[in-house]
């Protein structure tokens, strides 16, 4: 790819791994590349060139270089389920996930209504995510139009991948947090209309869950589904016993939790199912035949006692899956430490989450899971320059580790046990480097 006469190239060098397929074992060293000493050409957003450094080509040797050796660079991490109006309930006591919403949740979420309160805490809410190494998040707006508006102006100003919507929400929450079927359907259309494929934004239909949605609105977020098959579904399922009881109450005619969603076409290939812990054989066998994703979310499944998600009874039912931090239920905004959480819900049951496998599904994993993986998740030549510098001697704990690894493998494990915001050393969006240390 050569360089138009207005494209800037810059250079980033360091050791670079990206996947190319989900690792089968320990052992599967072709699922991914790896170079000790390599380069990204950087032009016009994309990846021009991604290689060793000895094979730079020529007509590029002249540009600017940022060295970054001997750290490791990876994609950009991908979140695809966190809530944007939740940053600052993280960590709020509650020992259950409706006891949760009720004490705080929605309460916090009420003050995103405010559209110059909305826009200071997008500013703020990207940050966030910069600093722990997430360049693509698929969020949750509130019920409010202008919580979703706040954050695509300021993912755009930064040139972010992000995918939101507003959710909707009109029964079982505050008078002052809910929308109708008809203006739930009418703001997230107007949403679509102004924001969906805007440079590097998308919006998602968000029906919160199916406990905050009347039929009628189930239907309207159906028929908005069905008017822009493009766009990505968000919602919850099967996160809860409480939940779930409630769910069968107010749905009686429905199968089971899953089939509330199914009867009103929100389940399909572009639907993002948070939690999904309590599914029956039939649930996950309809999950696997629509193609619609489990999103894994361990540190809110912990924190909130919900339970643990079996990733092998999923991928082995044929169900697409990711992991996502699931801010504010969740506990942390870094995928490393999510990816932590991740590995000890499966210990627990026995099952294995190589390092491969982990940090396969905080990059090309996730973006399979939205729809994306010709675009971002990987470092391949053509595909957008979002990547993380990673830095696994970042403390000092980290770096006593590190004097006895002597594999790539014991390295990303580190990285993921040990590592969080500070082992994130650089964060490139685009093409274009960001602070990761500190408001952007």
């Amino acid at each position: 790819m050569a360089a138009g006469p207005q494209q800037k190239v810059s250079i980033v060098r360091g050791r670079l791994l990206w996947f190319h397929r989900e690792p089968l074992g320990a052992d599967d060293r072709s699922s991914f590349t790896y170079i000790e000493d390599g380069a990204l050409v950087c032009m016009g957003g994309l990846i021009a060139w991604a290689g060793a450094w000895a094979d730079l080509p020529a007509d590029h040797r002249g540009a600017a270089v940022s060295d970054h050796r001997p750290h490791l660079i990876v994609p950009g991490f991908i979140d695809p389920h966190i809530h944007f109006p939740q940053g600052q309930v993280v960590a709020s006591y509650a020992g259950s996930l409706l006891e949760w919403l009720n004490s705080y949740t929605f309460i916090e979420e009420q003050r995103y209504g405010d559209p110059p309160f909305a826009a200071a805490m997008a500013k703020r809410f990207c940050d966030m995510l910069l600093a722990h190494g997430t360049t693509t998040a698929v969020a949750f707006g509130s019920v409010h139009k202008a919580s979703a508006q706040a954050l695509l102006a300021e993912a755009a100003a930064r040139n972010m991948r992000l995918v939101t919507g507003k959710v909707m929400m009109d029964r079982n929450a505050p008078e002052a947090l809910t929308d109708t079927a008809q203006t739930g359907h009418d703001d997230t259309k107007a949403l679509i209309d102004e924001w969906h494929g805007a440079g590097r934004l998308e919006v998602a239909i968000s029906p919160r869950f199916a406990l905050t949605s009347t039929d009628a609105q189930m239907e309207a977020a159906g028929a908005l589904a069905r008017e822009h098959p493009d766009c990505l579904i968000q919602t919850h399922l099967s996160e809860n016993h409480g939940e779930i009881e409630a769910v069968e109450a107010l749905f009686p005619d429905a199968v089971d939790y899953t089939d509330v969603y199914e009867r009103f076409g929100l389940l399909t290939s572009k639907s993002l199912m948070g939690h999904c812990i309590h599914l029956s054989d039939r649930e996950i066998g309809r999950m696997a035949e629509t193609g619609a994703v489990a999103v894994f979310c361990p540190t809110s499944n912990l924190f909130l006692g919900s339970g643990l998600f079996d990733l092998d009874r999923i991928k082995g039912g044929g169900v697409r899956h990711a992991i996502a931090t699931d801010i504010g239920g969740g506990t942390s905004w870094s995928l490393l430490k999510t990816l932590d959480e991740g590995y000890k819900v499966l210990n627990l049951q026995g099952h294995r989450f190589h390092p491969y496998r982990a940090f396969w599904q905080a990059t090309r994993g996730n973006a399979e899971a939205i729809g994306m993986a010709d675009r971002i998740g990987t470092l391949d030549a053509g595909t957008e320059a979002d990547f993380v510098v990673l830095d696994a001697a970042a403390t000092d704990a980290m770096a006593l580790r590190m004097e006895r690894a002597e594999t790539l493998a014991e390295e990303l494990f580190v990285l993921q046990t040990l590592g969080d915001d500070r082992a994130v050393k650089s964060v490139y969006v685009a093409g274009t480097e960001a602070s990761a240390s500190g408001p952007l």
